[in-house]
């Protein structure tokens, strides 16, 4: 009987250990912390593993866990992932399965897909920023809350084209009724406990950040004082229900806030604010053109340089870490074809590395940086993501394969464990 207490005892404290094992990532003196230790990081853009983490429609556990493994192999700890989608499954640029199908109303293979990722992260010590939002169409996000809260049809740009989408986001910040059922389904989200480990997400290690949205914007720089105030209000409202976890704002930065960099500094400032974020879309935002992607490289690093350095100035004003949480380039070619090369995509996240090395050897802010997105081992069939084609890195509102780095891009992984293996700390 003492032998059996024994090992039961042994057993418990071997538990305790483990679980001991796997803290928080809290931010200290200014930067992330993780294990008592400064962590900096190289992680990816995985938006689609809830869903891969399902038993329904959507659902590949086997690819999920396939994926996770080849990505702790190459020193990836950091995975930023969409909660879920919401709304209508019909138009062909959104994210489907959806998670929330009407506001309160939840498909539970979506949630038990999340549950389940969850756990496998944890099981490899490996965390997850859960954003809860998002300012684009493909998952729902603004125009979903929008439209249940009266504000007419969510605009579909692909179809309306960008102005109306604009005219139309623009109204969240301003329309309380939209906003407060996002923050219900902040409470829902951050109320669960996980049906696979039965710890409740607050208590959760393999969470690192709560994420208020995806890119959230005022979309016109009339709301800007308003938008302000809904980003505080959500950040104090995440805070409350849970001070475990960090929380953050998904957002691109100045770039994000109208071009202003005293709104990024403002909401970026607030207290239930832990760190900040940055994107950066050298293509997207007209530094490099598809004709001319290797020609055009050296113009987009000056300017990526120049934008990460002015938001960096900042973060050592505030005291607080910066993480470049999505940013990509273009294949060659302007190709979408997963065998098409990638040299000059390689050149620039080695750029983009390089400033997070020297940041870091140095005891700067630069926290991190995720790079969008994780194509794994996703064999895109159309150029136009349809149901039942595998998930890239690639939304259904873009062409697939075209920001997506895939298992068999072997020269941008090889990039990728170099810059891990050289960070000072990791």
């Amino acid at each position: 009987m003492n032998r059996i207490r024994n090992c039961l005892s042994g057993l418990l404290l071997a538990c305790a250990v483990s679980v001991q094992a796997q803290p928080f990532v809290t931010v200290e003196n200014g930067r992330l912390s993780r294990n008592g230790k400064p962590y900096t990081f190289i992680g990816a853009n995985y938006w689609y593993g809830a869903i891969l983490g399902s038993k329904g429609r959507g659902g590949d556990r086997r690819r999920l866990n396939r994926e996770l493994d080849e990505l702790k192999r190459l020193g990836i700890d950091n995975l930023r992932i969409l909660v879920g989608s919401d709304g209508d499954e019909r138009p062909k640029w959104k994210v489907k399965p959806v998670l929330q199908t009407s506001p309160g109303v939840y498909n539970d293979s979506i949630l038990d897909g999340l549950d389940y990722l969850m756990q496998q992260l944890g099981r490899r010590g490996m965390v997850a920023v859960l954003y809860l939002n998002n300012a684009w169409e493909w998952s729902g996000g603004y125009g979903f809350y929008l439209e249940n809260a009266g504000a007419g049809k969510a605009v579909q740009p692909n179809e309306a084209g960008y102005a109306a989408y604009v005219r139309y986001a623009s109204q969240f910040a301003v329309n309380r009724q939209a906003q407060q059922l996002f923050y219900d389904h902040v409470k829902f989200i951050l109320g669960r406990t996980n049906r696979y480990t039965g710890r409740r997400y607050v208590d959760d290690p393999a969470v690192m950040s709560w994420q208020i949205g995806n890119e959230p914007r005022a979309f016109d720089p009339a709301v800007l004082p308003a938008f302000e105030q809904w980003i505080a209000k959500a950040a104090a409202l995440v805070k409350g229900i849970d001070r475990h976890h960090l929380v953050s704002i998904g957002s691109e930065g100045a770039a994000g806030c109208e071009g202003d960099y005293g709104v990024w500094q403002r909401i970026c400032a607030d207290p239930n604010v832990d760190y900040c974020n940055i994107h950066v879309w050298p293509y997207n935002w007209g530094w490099a053109k598809k004709d001319s992607l290797s020609e055009n490289l050296q113009r987009a690093e000056d300017r990526t340089g120049e934008y990460v350095g002015r938001h960096l100035a900042i973060c050592e004003k505030l005291g607080k870490p910066l993480v470049m949480e999505e940013f990509g380039y273009p294949r060659d070619g302007f190709s979408f074809s997963r065998t098409s090369a990638t040299t000059a995509r390689d050149a620039y996240y080695r750029y983009v590395f390089s400033l997070l090395e020297a940041d870091a050897a140095g005891g700067g802010h630069f926290a991190g940086c995720n790079f969008w997105g994780w194509g794994g081992q996703a064999e895109p069939r159309h150029e136009q993501w349809e149901p039942g084609d595998d998930y890239s890195g690639d939304p259904a509102q873009e062409a697939q394969g075209l920001n997506s780095v895939f298992s068999t891009d072997r020269s941008t992984l090889r990039t990728i464990r170099e810059a891990i293996s050289r960070l000072p700390i990791h």
